[in-house]
């Protein structure tokens, strides 16, 4: 690596070190998500409710995070529980609606705190919720009971509230518990007050639900700042019994599908999944810059065979060593018409010459000639410069006319 991808790779690694450092020390944003949840800590969790539930009852607290119609199915008809469920919504299909009717008109009790209700439990409970849909709804509201002995609980919610209320009740089943006022938009800013806490008997076995509009009196933000007496009263209404917390029906609710998801949910997680991938990007530059340069081109090795041969040829040659070239030449030849053609060249008689003759194409004349005159350089000691040239000739020729 060179000297000026050094001071690039330094440069980047200052700057990511120094985001770190200002992401590790950057106040912390408050979170101001809805979630209900009994495990988170932040402004609008449950985690102080639920643990203040804890000490409500003699028996441990059953969390559920199935659906109503999953969750109550286990619950023997004989246990008389308490299933409470706040969130800034509530909404109950079918089969949900009639498992939660069924377990009201089996002796249970239901709490629900929502800003919203739907679904035939609530419509069967001849109850209509309205909400403000205009600044109206977010304005301090006075949180009140209807029992002049709990007047020093009621509570004015300032802020982080919306203000829902019931508008419609069956006043033959139903006792207001607790009322919501707020000044309405008039001119005249007359005071408004509808009931936000209400008592529904149901069935023939005692059940009853219990309806509250203001789930955030339950969060962690109002019980940390003087409500908690409000919420205290409201959930004192419950009989003493086992609690069935619902962790499924929350804006908060716990959601992770895929490794991938948990690690970008968790801060510390994501971070380190960020800087693995960036240093994986940085790797992949670098390296590959290092690794995919041009590859020169290498030259195959060369057959040098027929440059040694006409090496060694011209060195006997020099030497004028004519008889080992004619034998070597007569030995190359012979055994060319062995692998070609397939004749024994042991006996160079005259139905050998007519095998050839036959095998090669040539005439009987021309393969008589060239055989003759090789029996006649084997007769001989020496050979000179012209016995080399006329073999040479000879087999040129008869080579030059065979298949």
């Amino acid at each position: 690596m060179d000297k000026r991808s050094k001071l690039a790779l330094y440069a980047i690694a200052a700057v990511i070190l120094l985001m770190m450092i200002a992401e590790v020390t950057k106040p912390k944003a408050i979170n101001w998500r809805d979630s209900y949840s009994a495990a988170d800590k932040i402004p609008l969790g449950c985690y102080v409710v639920f643990n203040e539930l804890k000490t409500f009852s003699n028996q441990e607290i059953i969390t559920t995070s199935s659906s109503i119609f999953e969750a109550l199915k286990n619950i023997p008809d004989s246990t008389k529980t308490t299933l409470v469920l706040i969130n800034n919504y509530i909404n109950l299909d079918k089969q949900d609606s009639n498992a939660l009717l069924n377990y009201v008109e089996n002796g249970n009790t239901v709490f629900i705190s929502s800003g919203y209700f739907y679904g035939n439990a609530i419509d069967t409970l001849n109850v209509t919720l309205e909400r403000g849909y205009t600044k109206f709804y977010k304005n301090p509201s006075y949180n009140r009971f209807t029992s002049p002995s709990l007047k020093q609980n009621d509570r004015r919610f300032e802020d982080v509230v919306e203000n829902s209320y019931f508008t419609s009740i069956d006043t033959l089943k139903t006792t207001v518990l607790g009322t919501l006022t707020i000044e309405s938009e008039d001119e005249d800013k007359t005071m408004v007050t509808n009931a936000n806490f209400i008592k529904v008997p149901f069935g023939e076995n005692n059940g009853t639900f219990y309806l509250h509009t203001n789930p955030f009196a339950f969060t962690n933000y109002h019980l940390l700042n003087n409500n908690e007496d409000y919420a205290a009263t409201v959930l004192s209404y419950l009989p003493k019994q086992q609690i069935i917390w619902d962790n499924y029906y929350k804006s908060g609710r716990k959601v992770i599908k895929s490794p991938l998801r948990f690690i970008l949910t968790n801060q510390a997680l994501k971070w380190a999944f960020y800087l693995a991938l960036l240093a994986l990007i940085l790797f992949i530059i670098f390296r590959g810059k290092r690794t995919q340069r041009i590859i020169p081109v290498l030259t195959p090795l060369q057959n040098t065979t027929v440059a040694f041969t006409q090496t060694i040829g011209d060195l006997y040659y020099q030497h004028g060593d004519f008889t080992i070239i004619v034998e070597k030449k007569i030995e190359y030849f012979l055994e060319y018409i062995r692998t070609k053609y397939y004749l024994n060249t042991n006996e160079l008689n005259e139905p050998f010459i007519s095998k050839l003759a036959l095998k090669s194409t040539n005439t009987n004349e021309e393969s008589k000639t060239i055989i003759d005159y090789i029996i006649y350089l084997k007769s001989k000691s020496q050979h000179n410069e012209q016995d080399l040239m006329k073999l040479n000739q000879l087999i040129e020729k008869f080579t030059k006319n065979t298949l």
